[in-house]
């Protein structure tokens, strides 16, 4: 598997196996355990997926050594603030039976997340975490916290696919030494992604999917995907994606799919700042 340096030396598979809406406990554990057996390494979940335990008890049951293993979660909202992102993590930690996790997150930009991130840093310090990052900031949000924390985030996970593709975002990240994750890396299928005929006229060239298409651009950009699927053929199939490389042309006819904007929501809307601010979890 290829791997991205992060800024502190951490070396992160850039194609992992995410379990966002994979709800049912059972799936959950049998699609871990199959991404895992398929060759992923790289598992990312969270607190606000509901299913940090099933993760745990497919991590337990796997025969994969805890060293070649890279662990993802995410602090929620609700959470946000140096005590309770403590508590949080312990959380955590504790569902997914592990002793330590190889990337912490902040899911999302709202609340005290100085004061999360200062929680974190700790827990980074003490060897409880191998690197620290976010998700959904926008460079503004990234830079304030840069300039008034000791840790450069490591990772900024955001979506990004063919139709939303953040080249200026991902040079920011570039140029502050950032390392830009793929959330929603098939848009969820919006825009009827998997029969767009650029996507499939590229795949028909190689031999390969559009799923394989859009994975191979992102890891080619230097993009972490976390792809996810409930379908062993579609979990095996997601994972062939180093045996093909997109020719120039390619990337080109991709970079013209750019719609410049999100094909979910808007996270400087007031309205959904609220909404994602408020949203409880049961925990």
């Amino acid at each position: 598997m290829r791997t991205v340096t992060l800024n502190n030396g951490v070396e992160m598979p850039i194609l992992g196996f995410g379990v966002f809406q994979i709800v049912d406990p059972g799936e959950c554990e049998r699609c871990v355990l199959q991404a895992l057996e398929t060759g992923y390494r790289l598992i990312d979940t969270a607190a606000s997926y509901m299913n940090e335990a099933a993760v745990g008890k497919a991590l337990a049951e796997s025969d994969v050594a805890r060293k070649e293993l890279f662990i993802t979660t995410k602090l929620w909202v609700q959470d946000a603030g140096y005590e309770k992102t403590l508590k949080a993590f312990e959380t955590s930690l504790s569902k997914l039976q592990l002793d330590y996790l190889d990337l912490y997150l902040i899911h999302q930009p709202y609340g005290d997340v100085h004061g999360s991130w200062r929680a974190m840093e700790k827990l980074y310090r003490d060897g409880r975490v191998k690197a620290l990052g976010v998700c959904n900031f926008q460079p503004d949000r990234i830079m304030d916290l840069i300039v008034h924390n000791g840790v450069v985030p490591a990772v900024n996970q955001i979506e990004t696919h063919p139709f939303c593709q953040q080249t200026e975002t991902q040079a920011f990240l570039r140029d502050n030494s950032i390392q830009m994750q793929s959330w929603g890396p098939f848009a969820e299928g919006k825009n009827d992604l998997f029969n767009n005929s650029t996507l499939k006229s590229i795949g028909a060239k190689y031999g390969k999917s559009v799923a394989q298409v859009v994975l191979r651009w992102l890891t080619q950009r230097d993009v972490v995907a976390i792809p996810k699927s409930v379908h062993l053929d579609r979990i095996k199939e997601n994972f062939d994606v180093f045996g093909f490389e997109l020719a120039a042309e390619d990337l080109a006819r991709i970079a013209e799919l750019d719609m410049g904007t999100s094909s979910f929501f808007d996270h400087r809307d007031p309205e959904i700042v609220k909404w994602l601010g408020t949203r409880k979890l049961e925990l």
